[in-house]
């Protein structure tokens, strides 16, 4: 059957943008091994991080809307087509969809295992240019995880937050680097991986990264 992976796309994408930059020609030993179930989904962060429409607050309110549909209606659709009604999910994504696998994986570890982050950004706290409200507290890692405690956070203990960058044109790897941090700060195990200069952000990079950390989780 295969491990089930959530693969969130980029800010501008959506649920095919996965195979029109060949990650999923890139993820054919896995998927042809049976090691992997891929799953992908539209995504919002466009509208509620990147747009100029709507107050702050609104697009606040629709991040959040989001992470709350990923756990309660794709997660239980995944898992039906996994035919396994607790299976745990492996959550992945580059750039901007490296934020929402980090996310959903912090907020609803019952369900998720590990979360494959590669070129994230974290702090999106610039682009919306407001007071942070309870659903960005609850949508945002930065702001989640300093004050998360008790059973959730002790679920959470035991899962694998992996956190990789080049450190070529457009990549930041300090933003992995402060995740890492705050994530090590509350006794979640992560690991920051850097490719170095010669990867960019960019799809040639993630076509590489992918298969090689989903060999290792999955």
């Amino acid at each position: 059957m295969g491990t089930p992976v959530l693969l969130f796309p980029t800010a501008g994408g959506d649920a095919e943008e996965i195979e029109r930059f060949h990650v999923i020609d890139a993820l054919g030993p896995l998927l042809e091994a049976g090691r992997v179930k891929i799953f992908s989904c539209d995504s919002v962060a466009g509208q509620s991080l990147f747009t100029e429409e709507g107050t702050p607050q609104h697009r606040m309110w629709i991040q959040n809307q989001f992470e709350q549909f990923v756990y309660h209606e794709l997660v239980p659709a995944i898992r039906e087509d996994c035919q396994s009604q607790d299976i745990g999910i492996i959550t992945a994504g580059s750039s901007i969809g490296a934020f929402n696998a980090l996310a959903v994986l912090a907020r609803y570890p019952d369900a998720f295992t590990h979360a494959v982050c590669l070129s994230g950004t974290y702090n999106l706290d610039r682009f919306l240019r407001a007071e942070a409200t309870e659903d960005w507290h609850f949508s945002s890692p930065l702001h989640f995880l300093p004050k998360l405690e008790g059973e959730l956070l002790e679920t959470l203990r035991s899962r694998f937050v992996l956190l990789a960058s080049g450190e070529g044109e457009a990549e930041d790897i300090e933003e992995s680097w402060r995740m890492a941090e705050l994530l090590g700060a509350k006794g979640v195990p992560n690991r920051v991986d850097s490719w170095g200069a010669e990867w960019h952000h960019d799809w040639v990079t993630w076509r590489k990264m992918f298969p090689q950390y989903l060999d290792e989780l999955a």
